[in-house]
């Protein structure tokens, strides 16, 4: 990749979608082409040729990157979304009132999330961003961050201040990112760390910006227990504020970057659409017993949800579990939301059943 020249060798056995995807033909006729802020199809790949164990495998630069090299990350997207063959426009819908129903029996959650990515309007994506530009975009979100009132009224701290000490406790409490992340890494997401990294929270700590941990800003709404309606609707209209103090603060029309088709744009194309992920820390310690993982995540992937570990994929499951969506492009915010409620309400059922016929 640093001649620009297809990598045959290390594709090799590569079975990522980037993989799949990116031939020697199509790299070839995509190779001499630049977006305007410098990325290439080579800098776009370079995450699935470093890391042979992918799943997606490649990362946009900018907002232009998704039109010029198209021809790529048009069937990536399909194929990762399941959207081969549908003429899909992706359609914002942060609406809590749109859910119906509720939870029946929460007192198996231990506590809900709802977090959403954002990218601000007028700067390059993280990967192919500056020092400066991020540094710009801290300096931005500190004028919005001082203006939120009521709920969202908080503080920002900047990684360059924490104490270890500090960073760590944060680290613990599933409040703050750290570097590390060889994926990120690979397509220059951590370059200049930790120039222009922090993290804002409000005074009760259920509502949480991450700045310039991936995406320009990671948006988290949390609280202890099963009560996603409230959780859901706090991230809402945290959204809208922060949105209204962006537009306030640069006086332009657009707080974020956008896509006519595929929605809330996002450095990787796996999070395209909502940028949502939305989560449930819950107890199923009988149905853990008799039916296993595998078996409780076709039952959550046929409702549109997945089942892991609370420390992310691949992480080890004694009795608690993590509910997400499944889902990020293609569906309105508020359906992927009810899409876990539903998982949930099936779920507890089958724990109630289990549990007793293990008695």
């Amino acid at each position: 990749l640093a001649k620009n020249e297809y990598p045959s060798e290390t594709l090799k056995g590569n079975n990522s979608i980037m993989a799949k995807t990116i031939t020697k033909e199509l790299y070839d006729k995509l190779k001499d082409l630049k977006s305007p802020n410098g990325w290439t199809i080579a800098r776009a790949i370079n995450t699935g040729c470093v890391n042979t164990d992918s799943l997606c495998g490649c990362h946009a630069g900018d907002i232009e990157s998704y039109t010029i090299f198209k021809e790529f990350f048009q069937p990536v997207i399909e194929n990762y979304h399941g959207l081969a063959g549908k003429d899909v426009k992706q359609v914002t819908a942060l609406d809590a009132s749109k859910l119906t129903g509720d939870i029946e029996n929460k007192s198996y959650i231990k506590s809900s999330r709802v977090r959403t990515a954002r990218n601000l309007y007028g700067f390059p994506l993280n990967p192919c961003g500056t020092k400066e530009t991020r540094l710009e975009i801290q300096s931005l979100m500190s004028k919005v961050f001082s203006s939120l009132e009521g709920e969202f009224k908080g503080t920002y701290h900047s990684l360059e201040t924490l104490t270890e000490e500090q960073k760590a406790k944060l680290v613990a409490d599933h409040f703050l990112f750290k570097p590390g992340d060889r994926f990120q890494t690979a397509s220059g997401y951590h370059e200049h760390w930790p120039a222009g990294r922090g993290i804002f929270y409000n005074d009760s700590k259920t509502f949480l910006v991450w700045l310039n941990e991936g995406d320009h800003i990671r948006i988290i709404s949390m609280e202890q227990g099963g009560n996603i309606k409230s959780v859901f609707g706090r991230l809402c209209r945290a959204v809208k504020a922060i949105e209204d103090g962006v537009k306030k603060v640069t006086g332009k029309p657009h707080a974020f970057w956008q896509h006519e088709k595929y929605g809330m744009v996002t450095c990787c194309p796996t999070n395209l659409g909502t940028g949502l992920r939305g989560s449930f820390h819950i107890v199923l310690p009988a149905l853990f017993k008799t039916k296993g993982l595998q078996e409780l995540d076709k039952v959550a992937k046929s409702k549109g949800c997945q089942i892991r570990g609370t420390h992310g994929e691949h992480t080890e499951i004694v009795d608690t579990c993590d509910i997400s969506n499944l889902h990020r492009l293609g569906y309105p915010e508020y359906e992927l939301i009810q899409n876990m409620m539903n998982t949930v309400n099936i779920l507890n059922k089958m724990e109630a059943e289990a549990a007793a016929s293990l008695k």
